[in-house]
């Protein structure tokens, strides 16, 4: 508002007639000269919408002097002598007397009420200061654009609170959101390593079990001096520890490394003729405990069915490769065929093909297989006669 104004001064005192009123100042007196400086400057005023516009001479750096004033309608019967003192502020009547522009802060006359002053310098021809040419701007204008301003922009200044604060909202939305599908992954990973290290243990406490029966049967057969029985014995069953040990897997993924070996000895315990086709990929795509699961709910289901079967029929076979871009899991078993019917159904949360059992949680293996397919953009097949089962799951390797 106030360069704006200091604009319209300098407009003014350029169109000033110079000459006019170098004249009036000679001779300061209410002359014709005075006149129509006085009426160009009521023009100005009204034309600018301003609350004074009036001349100054400024021949001292403290004081001024009012020398040709336009009022508005409620002052004009006011008879403004020539050379009234002014209020303008010491410190911008120096700026004036230097020949410079100034501006006032608002400031409170008790006659004239509340404005802001701004004043330009008023130079002759030859580019001499002969004055100033002010301008008071009311305050009620400055407040009322003041208001204005404020109202245009409201509607941003809301929008921008709005923002900022759905901003801050999502923020900590997904913060929790985050923390809490990190304890949800802290917790899958702990129940998954825990179930496949309790069927380790379970393991061990089984061979060592099958390990006191040989001991227990070598030292019968010993005491009874039937050492021949004893030796054929033992040689029998250091050629089953000798499989066990020639069974070397070229796994390069740790976890899946683990997931096997453990899988493998369970298998053997319930006396099922396992093999492994494992390929030394790295299969880094998947999550471990992804992984994990997904062939540990399968591969179980696959031990489950088997050993329904008479010892000599138990048979499986797990393979884990990389084919034509996609990762392949397939785990074929034999036992009890599935029916069409079944294997409808069996990716379904809650459904089994198996028996109820106290304490057991039944048919949410292959849910967990199914949705973790899903997540990953994969597939899964069921093929089953009576001879085989087979569960393959591809997944895209990139």
């Amino acid at each position: 508002m106030a360069n704006q104004s200091v604009i319209s001064a300098k407009s003014i005192s350029n169109s000033l007639d110079k000459e006019a009123y170098t004249h009036f100042l000679e001779t300061r007196v209410k002359n014709r000269e005075y006149e129509d400086i006085q009426n160009y400057l009521e023009q100005a005023r009204e034309n600018i919408g301003a609350l004074h516009v009036y001349t100054l001479e400024v021949d001292n750096p403290i004081k001024s002097k009012v020398m040709i004033a336009s009022l508005p309608e409620e002052f004009k019967d006011e008879d403004i002598a020539i050379g009234v003192p002014c209020t303008v502020p010491a410190k911008q009547v120096r700026r004036a007397y230097e020949g410079r522009t100034f501006i006032t802060d608002i400031l409170n006359d008790p006659v004239y009420g509340e404005y802001m002053t701004v004043g330009v310098p008023i130079k002759d021809e030859n580019g001499t200061v002969i004055g100033a040419l002010s301008i008071d701007v009311s305050a009620e204008s400055i407040h009322a654009i003041s208001d204005k301003v404020i109202k245009s922009s409201i509607f941003n200044l809301i929008y921008s609170g709005a923002f900022v604060i759905i901003l801050a909202i999502a923020f900590i939305l997904i913060q929790k959101w985050y923390r809490k599908e990190m304890k949800r992954e802290v917790v899958d990973t702990e129940d998954t390593y825990r179930t496949e290290f309790q069927s380790l243990i379970a393991s061990v406490r089984s061979l060592r079990h099958d390990f006191s029966n040989h001991v227990q049967v070598a030292h019968g057969l010993l005491k009874l001096g039937e050492s021949a029985k004893a030796l054929e014995y033992l040689t029998s069953l250091s050629k089953e520890v000798h499989s066990i040990e020639s069974m070397e897997l070229d796994v390069t993924h740790p976890g899946l490394s683990v997931l096997l070996e453990t899988k493998r000895l369970s298998a053997q315990n319930y006396n099922i003729d396992i093999t492994l086709d494992i390929s030394p990929d790295s299969f880094d795509t998947i999550k471990t405990t992804d992984l994990i699961k997904l062939l540990s709910n399968v591969i179980d289901n696959a031990i489950e069915a088997t050993i329904e079967l008479p010892e000599q029929d138990r048979r499986m076979n797990i393979t884990c490769k990389t084919e034509e871009g996609n990762y392949m899991f397939a785990v074929k078993n034999s036992g009890p065929m599935i029916s069409l019917v079944d294997q409808e159904n069996i990716f379904r949360s809650g459904y089994s093909t198996k028996k109820k059992e106290k304490g057991k949680d039944r048919g949410q293996g292959l849910f967990i297989v199914k949705d973790l397919v899903r997540r990953y953009n994969g597939e899964i097949f069921v093929d089953s006669n009576e001879i085989e089962t087979s569960i393959i799951v591809l997944i895209p390797a990139e």
